[in-house]
């Protein structure tokens, strides 16, 4: 679906949730206490401007007694083939986000990559993918790290392990000129980069983490491991994350420190480049 059919079903969706509200007699704030959000939050779902989590699309369902129309729609919605099932309500929310705090123990952060590293990250997880699937799941990464360039970017702080400055994706020359990116975008000050060091010593969370905060919702996080991921908004759980990543950051080198390391780390991979 084309992202300017998916906000006209997003459109639709909005449409008859307050359809169906009104009908039910109901105000906005009294189905929000029903299903476990602000007054607010429905507003927002109504006006398309932010999407609803499958649950909270169930509970709705349940509060209006819709007989499941709006976790059908959901479910249709969030189906997007360009990312994994955990993944794609992460992209709604990624979207809507005043703040994102990545940390990425192994690889580049999606927003943070080149089309060159996606692709080469691709094929290597997908090594018998065709060339549709590849460049599909090029344009996507390419699409959200729009986000970067917009006038009302999140305010973006990004964590990497050490071992992403070391290990190779694709090409040293691919490598390098990802870190060359991470540089330049550290830079115009579209992200806080750090790097946890080797010497730290085991970081605070294994996987990959992310926390997302919002203008007008509670904060959510995102945990990952290699072939699945879970979106958390139970707030005892986001504030043990958001503690981890607390943790994360204070073991880090200061900005300026880890820009010079990935600096470093991207000539090694140019001189290595150049002997190839």
């Amino acid at each position: 679906m084309a992202n300017g059919s998916r906000q006209a079903a997003w459109e639709f969706f909005g449409i008859e949730l307050k359809r169906r509200r009104e009908d039910a007699g109901i105000t906005q704030v009294e189905l929000g206490s029903r299903v476990f959000v602000s007054g607010g939050y429905i507003g927002q779902f109504e006006q398309a401007i932010r999407k609803p989590q499958l649950d909270v699309a169930q509970r709705i369902d349940g509060a209006l007694q819709t007989d499941g129309i709006f976790e059908r729609l959901c479910r249709k919605l969030i189906d997007d083939p360009r990312y994994a099932d955990y993944f794609a309500g992460v992209v709604e929310l990624e979207r809507l986000a005043s703040t994102v705090c990545d940390f990425e123990p192994t690889v580049v952060p999606g927003l943070l990559q080149t089309p060159a590293y996606a692709r080469a990250l691709t094929l290597a997880t997908h090594p018998f993918a065709t060339d549709e699937f590849v460049e599909d799941r090029v344009a996507a990464r390419v699409e959200r790290s729009r986000i970067l360039a917009d006038a009302a970017r999140p305010v973006y702080w990004a964590v990497v392990h050490e071992t992403v400055l070391r290990v190779p994706v694709g090409a040293p020359e691919v490598t390098a000129e990802t870190l060359e990116h991470m540089c330049v975008l550290a830079g115009e000050r579209k992200v806080l980069l750090q790097v946890l060091p080797f010497s730290a010593g085991a970081p605070a969370n294994n996987g990959a983490l992310r926390l997302m905060e919002f203008e007008d919702a509670p904060p959510t996080a995102y945990t990952e491991t290699s072939f699945s991921g879970s979106l958390l908004d139970d707030p005892a759980v986001v504030q043990r994350a958001r503690r981890a990543y607390d943790l994360i950051r204070g073991a880090a080198l200061s900005p300026e420190a880890s820009l010079a390391l990935v600096r470093s780390a991207a000539e090694d991979f140019r001189r290595c480049a150049s002997t190839t």
